[in-house]
């Protein structure tokens, strides 16, 4: 997808569009999510701050991120993808592999698969996507970014070292500015110079494992199939406050609407956590973790707030906080965490009540309903959601 939370944001507010858009970036420490062409026009960038975005841009409207409406643009998004094939392996909220080779009989040949896919996604969802078609997962990430935006490139498996070899070390995946740097002092520039490269020059570089990786992959070989079957191994939320905070009230309030998030997720995906973990970031940047482990895995805010301001309390003591983060971790399908009920408790409880507010939520938006300590008040930070997947969402640092 282009831009892809932007352009959610554009689509459902029609005067934005043509204009520079940024998502995240808000308050002194925010950092930029997501931002329109039209800001990147002015060099703004994903995970730029967003004091030096607005620097860049003045003119750009900043938004706060809102994960529940991309995720239902998503949602909308893969839902075309597998009318197309089964064989559908998302990596991203925003982001796909599909392996069409038995779709080709049904839907034509690739190239005619991917722009009936753009024409669905554009006249459906009434945004923008940008396709490669290739014969491998790592040709066909290399081609939808190279068309981007709103385009398509093919590249022939004939005419696939030809593609890639001119590119530079950093097209390669795992290859970071550290890695890059290292192979540029080697005399390594191109893919193709790793590609004709002594594998035992890449193994003491970079070790064996990555090197191997490398080598293959810069002659065009990349065997991984699409794999559908995709379960991220934990959910989470994190937020950064806009001033360090040492007083306990509005941590407290902050952990509860994270933990909220979380749980939300979580019995979206039909999902609980054996784990609950937390993340705090003190006002120096050191950063801590700690994690309990659970009897029984829960989908319940309440169950997870309550873990998480402990191990909070455990971590922090009254020091000053930049960021705090709650995620749980060990998922395993909702349906298989049976709950031993406790003698005396209520036939109703939170479970029954967060479940009552998801449909309100369904039906009537984000904040309709929630924890009363949240009403009119804010964690004075930024929340977002963190997951393996997701491809804009980090906007706290």
């Amino acid at each position: 997808m282009d831009a892809f939370f932007a352009s959610v944001e554009q689509r459902r507010r029609p005067e934005l569009r043509g204009r520079p858009v940024v998502v995240g970036g808000t308050g002194p420490r925010g950092v930029v999510s997501s931002a329109s062409y039209e800001a990147r026009a002015y060099g703004v960038r994903s995970a730029m701050p967003g004091r030096q975005a607005q620097r860049l841009c003045p003119e750009a409207v900043f938004l706060p991120p809102d994960m529940g409406a991309y995720a239902e643009a998503s949602r909308a998004v893969m839902a075309i993808f597998l009318d197309v094939t089964p064989l559908v392996e998302p990596i991203s909220v925003d982001e796909a592999f599909l392996d069409v080779a038995g779709a080709v009989r049904l839907f034509g040949p690739p190239r005619q698969i991917a722009r009936t896919i753009r024409a669905r996604v554009a006249a459906e969802q009434r945004l923008t996507c940008s396709v490669g078609v290739a014969s491998t997962k790592f040709m066909a990430k290399l081609a939808s970014t190279r068309a981007k935006p709103d385009g398509l490139l093919v590249v022939p498996v004939a005419e696939a070292l030809a593609f890639l070899h001119p590119l530079g070390v950093e097209a390669l995946w795992g290859v970071g500015e550290k890695s890059a740097e290292l192979l540029r002092r080697l005399g390594l520039r191109t893919v193709g110079d790793v590609a004709q490269a002594p594998i035992g020059l890449l193994r003491r570089a970079l070790g064996p494992a990555a090197a191997e990786q490398l080598h293959e992959l810069a002659q065009g070989r990349d065997p991984r199939p699409v794999s559908p079957e995709r379960v991220d191994k934990s959910v989470g939320a994190e937020t950064t406050f806009d001033v360090d905070i040492s007083d306990p009230e509005p941590i407290r309030r902050a952990l509860l609407a994270l933990a909220e998030r979380v749980g939300a997720r979580l019995r979206a995906a039909g999902m609980a956590g054996r784990t609950i973990a937390v993340k705090v970031r003190f006002a120096d940047f050191r950063t801590v973790s700690r994690s309990r482990t659970l009897t029984t895995p829960t989908d319940v805010a309440r169950e997870i707030f309550d873990v998480a301001w402990q191990l909070c309390r455990d971590a922090a003591g009254s020091a000053a906080l930049r960021l705090v983060g709650v995620r749980a971790e060990g998922l395993i399908p909702a349906s298989t965490s049976a709950r031993q009920p406790t003698i005396g408790e209520r036939e109703q409880g939170w479970r029954e009540a967060e479940r009552a507010g998801d449909a309100v939520t369904a039906r009537f938006g984000r904040g309709a309903v929630g924890p009363a300590s949240l009403l009119g008040r804010s964690s004075n930070g930024h929340v977002s959601d963190i997951s393996p997947g997701d491809a804009d969402g980090n906007a706290a640092v």
